[in-house]
């Protein structure tokens, strides 16, 4: 009986992995990206490749911290939606 619940655990685990990393994008790299987001991936992304879903991801943790001038960029991209960043500046009372 654990042994099946262990089993459907574990399932359900790899599930969800998948499923976050499907929902992962990377970022778009144009060349205002490129010119306009420099700064911030340098101090808080350049651990993870350009264009890549972890720097995606990297980017949205440091969201609040990002120069306007990179998330307009992002904007602009497709990257993010300013209804995105408008939310998240909603939950952390900016």
């Amino acid at each position: 009986m654990r042994s099946n619940a262990a089993r459907l655990l574990a399932a359900s685990a790899t599930i969800l992995a998948f499923a976050g990393a499907a929902g992962a994008e990377s970022v778009t790299v144009t060349p205002a990206v490129q010119q306009n987001c420099q700064w911030d991936y340098h101090n808080f992304c350049d651990q993870y490749a350009i264009g890549s879903e972890l720097l995606d991801m990297c980017f949205k943790q440091n969201g609040p911290k990002l120069s306007k001038a990179c998330v307009d960029a992002l904007i602009a991209a497709g990257d993010t939606s300013q209804e995105y960043v408008d939310q998240q500046k909603k939950l952390l009372g900016k």
